[in-house]
């Protein structure tokens, strides 16, 4: 019989479908998939109502669905449109029915639903890993001007006062997705890092921003908006002072935290929406980022359609006011 970590490891070499969610003081793994939900604009607010309600699990850390929702599947759910792009045959949204959580602690701690769950089904993978170092862009330096043009127009008229102009970086490569997210970790540990393992797609997240965070009637949010790159003499009282006295970026996050204080009083009593902490920086490995956390008390009877609807898609990566914006784009 394999011990803790020899079976962790043999997991990670497999093709086995798996998720790993990092948390405070390490990370958890969530695997043994009982349900595998594809979520469309047709069946979220079902699931969202229904199959969320009904989960009833001896071992507390399984009693819960675990998956992503897609930025269109988000924006269908709030009646925004977005304009035709190219069908990229993803799923909209995927959610999964764990059985088995993994916590990589100090040590590792495996707690199952199932009784044989160490008999691993599925081969050591024997894929042919390679990686191209070249990125495509969906847009260069011209078309990327244009848009910038085209949407400085629309602040200077009013539309919008902020909007996030993103770029996707693409090619082809077959890695280890495991491994991979682990040379992240040792790279950039971010509080919302996360990595998702199927038979055919992996996503991986290394975001540093804690968009929802609920526990039983408390909400909190944490925006950014403020970013500048470290250097080795620089100071978090530094870089403190560099956001405050910044007139861009001072009124840059001002404007996503009033707009996040604003998504969360559709769904909290009035006059408990509070700041909990204002204008502070967090450190990481290469950035600082300028934060505040904001939190309040859920209205009664709230379910968690509502808040998927006031809180998703988060403003700090879209713009302000965030419908408005989207329409926009």
């Amino acid at each position: 019989m394999l011990n803790n970590k020899e079976y962790l490891n043999k997991i990670f070499q497999s093709n086995k479908p798996l998720i790993i969610y990092k948390t405070i003081g390490g990370y958890d793994v969530y695997t043994d998939f009982k349900d595998k939900i594809v979520l469309n604009s047709k069946n979220f607010k079902n699931f969202l109502n229904t199959k969320t309600t009904k989960l009833k699990s001896n071992i507390k850390e399984l009693n819960c669905h675990i998956g992503f929702f897609g930025f269109q599947l988000l924006c269908e759910n709030i009646k925004v449109k977005l304009p035709k792009q190219k069908n990229s045959n993803f799923y909209p949204g995927l959610v999964y029915k764990p059985q088995t959580i993994i916590k990589i602690r100090k040590n590792i701690i495996i707690k199952s639903l199932l009784k044989n769950y160490k008999k691993l089904h599925t081969d050591e993978k024997k894929a042919k890993y390679f990686y191209q170092k070249k990125f495509n862009l969906n847009l260069n330096e011209k078309q990327y001007t244009k848009l910038f043009r085209e949407f400085s127009e629309k602040i200077k008229l009013g539309e919008t006062y902020q909007i996030k102009i993103c770029q996707t970086y693409k090619n082809k490569s077959n890695l280890n997705s495991v491994e991979f997210f682990w040379k992240l970790m040792d790279i950039n540990e971010s509080p919302e890092s996360f990595l998702i393992r199927d038979t055919d797609y992996s996503i991986i997240s290394c975001s540093p921003e804690t968009l929802i965070q609920k526990k039983k009637n408390t909400i909190i949010t944490k925006p950014i908006a403020g970013t500048i790159n470290k250097t080795k003499k620089m100071t978090k009282k530094f870089a403190y002072n560099f956001f405050k006295k910044n007139e861009k970026e001072s009124k840059e996050h001002n404007m996503i935290v009033d707009m996040e204080r604003n998504d969360l009083s559709k769904i909290c009593k009035p006059g408990s929406v509070k700041i909990l902490k204002k204008k502070y920086v967090e450190e990481y490995k290469h950035l600082f980022h300028y934060v505040t956390s904001i939190g309040g008390i859920l209205n009664k009877n709230i379910k968690l359609i509502d808040i998927v609807k006031a809180m998703m898609p988060g403003g700090s990566v879209i713009g302000c006011p965030k419908i408005r914006t989207k329409g926009s784009c």
